[in-house]
């Protein structure tokens, strides 16, 4: 459904009417979006705190949307989540708390060290407490225990990348004999990362997505949350497509995060090393299905935005193939079409 600029100002105008703001003298200002559908408006009222309005494509029911059902998961917990404000069905609006513009990723070109420092430390201690909290309050009530990392889900993300980064985007073709062979190659990875225990994951967990209110990070963008390695969130994290982290603050806040779950050199029984084994082949899924998210935006939805992170994605992809002899085999399969990995 194509949304047009008169009806969407048409629903906030009728929006503000219904909740008794446009009296006062309420008006609104467009934000810059997400790759997702959305569209997003700071609303201004006079003598009174700011508001963002999120406005779906078409009307909504609001008790069955998965950012409602995870929104009150995450503030039982409690996580640091904007709180809903207001809601229109018809009109297919929500109004949240205003959290400002500030998110991590902004955040960080004025940090201190120390600053930076401390900040990554919440950033590890909420996914912490995501995966202990998840675990405490799981029940069939919340869409996230009833959805998972799966074979077919990861799977999908590759050929995702396959279809959108390789082909749409860089023009990449593959013989019959070397889509087989990466097929295989991909297969084995999923499965692997399927095979895992699953904790609760945000899905999203990066720097743009964590925002800097009052002093305080708070997480946003989380309504595809669902069950997954416990190494997911915190690869979104240090493996980040829009910041920069050396390896040194990556091997930190890895050992940082395997000290809040009481696991002093490992995660479940395994020493560090075999944590960050696990955690390299969640990094390269998540990556390579970034890259495919790029892709798609550049090359589907003529979307340039996110050509800028595509080198240092690709960094990282080369960095771990590099490092494990077992992804050699997918570093030739993929260095034909993409010269960054040779």
């Amino acid at each position: 459904m194509t949304t047009t600029t008169t009806d969407v100002r048409s629903r906030i105008d009728l929006f503000l009417s219904e909740c008794g703001l446009a009296q006062r003298g309420a008006s609104v200002v467009a934000l810059s979006g997400d790759a997702s559908d959305r569209r997003y408006f700071r609303l201004l009222v006079p003598q009174d705190a700011t508001q963002v309005l999120a406005l779906h494509p078409a009307g909504i029911d609001f008790d069955q949307l998965p950012f409602v059902n995870v929104a009150g998961l995450l503030a039982s917990m409690p996580v640091p989540v904007p709180r809903i404000l207001a809601h229109s069905n018809e009109l297919g609006i929500i109004a949240l708390q205003d959290l400002g513009d500030v998110t991590l990723q902004a955040h960080l070109g004025a940090a201190t060290r120390e600053e930076h420092a401390a900040l990554y430390r919440e950033a590890v201690g909420l996914i912490a407490t995501l995966q202990r909290r998840g675990a405490e309050l799981a029940g069939p009530g919340y869409v996230p225990y009833g959805i998972a990392f799966d074979v077919e889900k990861l799977t999908w993300e590759l050929n995702f990348f396959v279809k959108h980064f390789l082909e749409a985007y860089r023009g990449a073709s593959f013989t019959d004999t070397a889509r087989a062979a990466l097929s295989e190659e991909f297969a084995i990875i999923a499965g692997e990362l399927a095979a895992e225990p699953r904790v609760l994951c945000h899905r999203d967990y990066h720097s743009r997505n964590l925002m800097l209110h009052e002093g305080q990070l708070h997480i946003i963008d989380f309504q595809d949350a669902r069950m997954g390695p416990d190494t997911y969130d915190l690869v979104s994290l240090l493996r980040d497509s829009y910041v920069d982290l050396t390896d040194a603050q990556v091997d930190e806040l890895i050992a940082y995060f395997l000290a809040l779950r009481g696991h002093g050199a490992g995660a479940g029984g395994s020493d560090g090393q075999l944590f960050r084994n696990r955690f390299d082949v969640m990094a390269l899924q998540r990556n390579l299905k970034a890259l495919g998210t790029f892709g798609f935006q550049a090359a589907t939805r003529v979307n340039p935005v996110y050509i800028q992170y595509i080198p240092r994605t690709l960094a990282y992809v080369r960095v771990n193939l590099e490092r494990h002899a077992r992804f050699a085999r997918v570093r030739e399969l993929l260095a034909d079409a993409l010269p960054e990995l040779r």
